[in-house]
């Protein structure tokens, strides 16, 4: 992908953020190349990563266990088989300093992303996020290098304090607008709060969050059109399809067991449509 495309796509991505008449931007989230064009061909406008969906499909549990070199190349494959803005998740940032993960930007850029996800979950059970300051020094250094790289990416701050139940449940909500300030102040374009399904806590976190708000979308969710009227500005949907097709294949292989029949696979996507996908998804790459 050459800059002038890529700039394009990012200033594509960015605008899509806006208050939209259509309702808040989906964000489909894929974990290989072929996932990436079936969400293209039935027209999203953005793919997302998922890294639990990429680390599922390399053989990793999720979080930072992936070598950095693999997801970023993962990554690159997504972005290069679709013709759509992608936004890559690159969970805390592969490092313990906000050098590290200007690097890591800097590289996923580069291999054709236009916005990245910055997590301040640490997974440590004992010290579940970093400090608030520690994660927007991180968010600062993501900024600096989409800047350095001359792509206006959107830079999507991400704080787990719902997600990892941090502290009382009557304080999560100022907790989370806390954060989210200091990471919007930092150069974050857009802020991600998952691990909310309350009507009444989104609206408030919409309302009060000076920046697009992203949320987590999945059952027991409001629906996209309902995210919308509380002012959600984008929908994830984080690694729900992959597991979700992960569950079908389960299906499939009871079935296969128990009665030796195949009706579990009547809606496979043609065999012939999925190599016209690849193909065409293949000649972007080698234009």
């Amino acid at each position: 992908m050459d800059l002038d495309t890529q700039r394009a796509r990012a200033r594509t991505f960015r605008d899509s953020h806006g208050e939209a008449a259509d309702g808040p931007l989906l964000l489909a989230n894929a974990w290989d190349a072929a996932s990436a064009v079936v969400f293209e061909r039935l027209g999203v406008a953005a793919v997302g990563t998922t890294s639990a969906g990429i680390a599922a499909s390399l053989g990793y549990p999720d979080g930072e266990h992936v070598p950095r070199e693999e997801m970023i190349a993962a990554i690159g494959r997504i972005a290069d088989s679709v013709a759509l803005p992608v936004s890559a998740d690159i969970e805390a940032g592969y490092g313990d300093t906000p050098a590290a993960v200007g690097e890591t930007v800097t590289r996923t850029l580069a291999a054709g992303a236009v916005g990245v996800n910055v997590e301040d979950g640490t997974g440590d059970p004992d010290e579940p996020l970093r400090s608030t300051a520690d994660h927007a020094a991180r968010i600062r250094a993501a900024r600096a290098a989409a800047d350095d790289a001359g792509v206006p990416a959107v830079v999507n701050g991400r704080t787990d304090v719902f997600w990892a139940g941090v502290g009382a449940e009557s304080d999560r909500l100022d907790r989370a607008v806390e954060r989210a300030d200091a990471y919007v102040d930092a150069g974050s374009d857009c802020v991600f709060v998952p691990g909310v399904a309350d009507p009444d806590t989104i609206e408030a976190l919409a309302r009060r969050i000076d920046a697009p708000l992203n949320v987590l979308g999945g059952p027991g969710a409001p629906s996209v059109p309902a995210l919308g009227d509380l002012g959600v500005a984008r929908v994830s949907v984080g690694s729900g399809p992959m597991r979700a097709t992960l569950g079908r294949l389960e299906t499939i292989g009871e079935e296969l067991l128990a009665a030796g029949t195949y009706e579990s696979m009547a809606e496979a996507v043609p065999y012939g449509d999925l190599a016209a996908l690849l193909a065409a998804a293949r000649e972007r790459r080698e234009a």
